[in-house]
């Protein structure tokens, strides 16, 4: 995730910023869920060869990186979707290779949200639901980044958009735009619009817009993309607040929540994981399997 990304951190406050005080009345009036909350962490991809002879089996095949992911994660922000749009029977393999519990969040693809913009993208968007509903109950929250470009004066066509989504669909959404955070106004109406469609809003936290950072719940789930710079002091702080905020969130009512992980080294999205997952865990008391090195088979030696 290049959005936001600096070179420079030395000015950058990392700490988070106290919830929007709409977040607080959309979880107190949230009703107690029959199930016990769920956390989700992920990447945005499974064919990190990198991991081979660490967190993969080294030597396996490209068809093996998603069941092997899957033991290593149970979510995945899914970035392929976003440069095409599968077929169902590609869908059932992905679906296939996970097991129970492991969820799909898809990233709607590029043709809807930068080329078109959302318009007259309704058959696109009816093809691609279809799609990916093969994923079942390993379907996530679908996810809709809009553009830069896309600022508030396309907000009739964002709401447009969003109520003709299907219903069947659970959507997340980011918007980018630094107009749409600008005005305090403006901004607060587009959350409410968000929440009263019940799609959820993305928290991003990168270093060079902390605007979007805007700790405003809409849904009962909270999707959060978190941009680390290489396990430097400020990503292991950022892990210790955010545990200590989704703890915060999930004692309030919070349901759900994603928390996909974005490094330039792939190698530090589990250690970062590791440690972000202790921190929550000595909180909460959730236990969601971290990532862990796995045993190779060792060669034997006739010497």
């Amino acid at each position: 995730m290049d959005f936001g990304r600096l070179s420079d951190l030395r000015y950058v406050d990392f700490r988070l910023p106290p919830d929007h005080p709409d977040t607080a009345a959309l979880l107190a009036r949230t009703p107690a869920p029959a199930a016990p909350p769920a956390v989700y962490v992920g990447c945005p991809i499974w064919t990190n060869k990198a991991w081979l002879g660490s967190y993969f089996p080294a030597g396996i095949k490209d068809a093996d990186y998603l069941h092997h992911y899957a033991r290593q994660f149970n979510s995945i922000e899914l970035n392929t979707t976003h440069y095409r749009i599968p077929d169902a029977p590609t869908v059932r393999k992905w679906r296939d290779a996970v097991p129970a519990g492991f969820r799909f969040c898809p990233k709607m693809p590029q043709s809807i949200s930068h080329e078109r913009e959302l318009y007259n993208a309704d058959e696109l968007t009816t093809t691609f639901c279809r799609a990916i509903s093969e994923l079942g109950d390993k379907l996530g929250p679908v996810f809709l980044q809009l553009p830069p470009t896309f600022g508030p004066e396309h907000l009739p066509r964002l709401e447009r958009y969003l109520l003709d989504f299907p219903a069947y669909v659970p959507l997340a959404v980011e918007l980018r735009h630094p107009a749409w955070f600008a005005d305090a106004g403006q901004r607060d109406a587009v959350f409410a619009m968000l929440e009263a469609l019940g799609k959820t809003l993305v928290l991003t936290d990168v270093a060079g817009r902390r605007d979007v950072l805007h700790q405003r719940l809409t849904t009962p789930t909270a999707f959060i993309r978190f941009n680390g710079h290489g396990l430097v002091g400020s990503d292991y702080a950022r892990a210790d607040a955010w545990a200590a905020r989704l703890a915060e969130w999930l004692a309030a009512g919070l349901q759900t929540a994603y928390v996909f992980i974005h490094q330039k080294d792939i190698m530090h999205s589990p250690i970062w994981t590791q440690y972000f997952l202790e921190k929550l865990h000595a909180l909460t008391g959730l236990t969601v399997p971290p990532p862990r090195i796995i045993p190779q088979p060792v060669q034997g030696s006739l010497f």
